[in-house]
């Protein structure tokens, strides 16, 4: 099962949809319930400069969204994205893997033309 948010962006398809595994839905809740994270807290979701190939992927729970951030109701947990990762994110499926290669959030970016082997920075 695969959770889809539009990104309510004027112009775009159902391919520019945000997309989040339920592995991953799993993972999120399982990290606030643990954490004590209060139910009102957004998850905020992002790409910022750097990394190995230009550009990395953030990850992590928010009090409150920002002014300059787009809201996208996943469930019962609000996703941030401010309004300049969102063209970097369209299309991308968030999942979650616990694996030989590793346990971690994984982001699996159509518009990525370059990748680092970490997997946590991309290039456009």
């Amino acid at each position: 099962m695969v959770e889809t948010i539009a990104t309510g962006i004027v112009g775009t398809t159902a391919d520019d949809d945000i997309k989040i595994t339920a592995r991953a839905i799993s993972e999120i809740n399982k990290i606030k319930e643990q954490n004590s994270i209060p139910a009102t807290y957004g998850l905020r979701v992002g790409v910022k400069g750097g990394g190995c190939s230009g550009l990395s992927y953030t990850l992590g729970f928010d009090a409150e969204s920002r002014e300059s951030d787009k809201i996208l109701p996943m469930g019962d947990v609000n996703i941030f994205v401010d309004k300049k990762s969102l063209f970097y994110l369209m299309g991308v499926e968030l999942d979650f893997t616990d694996g030989l290669n590793g346990r971690g959030f994984t982001f699996n970016n159509p518009n990525a033309t370059k990748t680092c082997g970490c997997g946590s920075s991309f290039g456009v």
